[in-house]
């Protein structure tokens, strides 16, 4: 399956990626080890592992961790800052290993790009007897009205980007082999400065990252100009930009 023309924004715009994305919270970490079963003597794959943003979480718990990313740019980064981590070039519908020989597979904002039968059945391949597969996001929290009127302004040029919010990603289950465990909710904030957490966040969009130059410095102009009126965000040190994250479990059968 060929990359979506977005992920050139991804090409493009790795450092903006690495500094203007959130982390995961605490939650997470107990998900990875009692659900997906992530930690000493056992082996996991991050499909669509980008700069590195989940390796930490997944080096914490332990054990045999490799990551497969497409795009150069983006596996550059994590085979810089994570040496350990078995570094992999391939896509979800081609992953270059055994039958299986991992105990679990996760993916990290990432599954939405691949929710393909084609890439279920290759995860499923090279998933152990009775392995799990993990899907987790990182959705901003728009029931906040700043929250939506930044959404707002960046929908508008995502064009066909898949994304987790339409939940298209959905239409891909159920699936052939897999057996759906359990879907987990955590709540967690990205503290930082405004231009960081709010206008380097929305610069990492692919679809925005991927605009041309003068595209992208209209939307981080209009993003300016919404933390400018916006009275819990002018003048601040730092914000908290609220997100939810989302955890899906799925076992394989056979």
């Amino acid at each position: 399956m060929p990359l979506h023309d977005s992920v050139k924004g991804y090409q493009s715009g790795a450092g903006i990626y690495v500094t203007g994305r959130p982390g995961y919270p605490p939650e997470v970490m107990d998900w990875l080890r009692e659900v997906l079963g992530v930690g000493r003597g056992r082996s996991t794959l991050e499909v669509g592992a980008g700069t590195g943003k989940f390796l930490p979480l997944l080096e914490k718990c332990g054990g045999r961790i490799l990551a497969l990313e497409p795009v150069d740019a983006m596996r550059a980064r994590f085979v810089e800052d994570f040496p350990a981590v078995e570094a992999l070039s391939g896509t979800a519908e081609a992953i270059p290993l055994p039958d299986a020989s991992v105990d679990a597979v996760v993916c990290a904002q990432a599954f939405h790009w691949f929710a393909t039968a084609a890439a279920l059945a290759e995860m499923r391949r090279v998933l152990m007897p009775g392995g799990v597969l993990g899907l987790i996001w990182n959705e901003r929290d728009e029931s906040v009205p700043w929250v939506a009127a930044l959404s707002e302004i960046t929908n508008p040029s995502e064009g066909n980007t898949p994304r987790y919010r339409t939940g298209a990603w959905r239409r891909a289950f159920p699936a052939k082999g897999f057996a759906f465990i359990s879907e987990r909710l955590a709540r967690h904030y990205h503290v930082g400065p405004a231009e960081r957490v709010i206008v380097k966040r929305t610069l990492s969009v692919s679809f925005i990252a991927a605009l041309a130059s003068e595209q992208r410095e209209m939307v981080a102009r209009q993003v300016f100009a919404l933390i400018d009126r916006t009275p819990e965000l002018v003048g601040q040190e730092t914000i908290a930009f609220p997100y939810e994250t989302r955890m899906f479990a799925y076992r394989k059968t056979e």
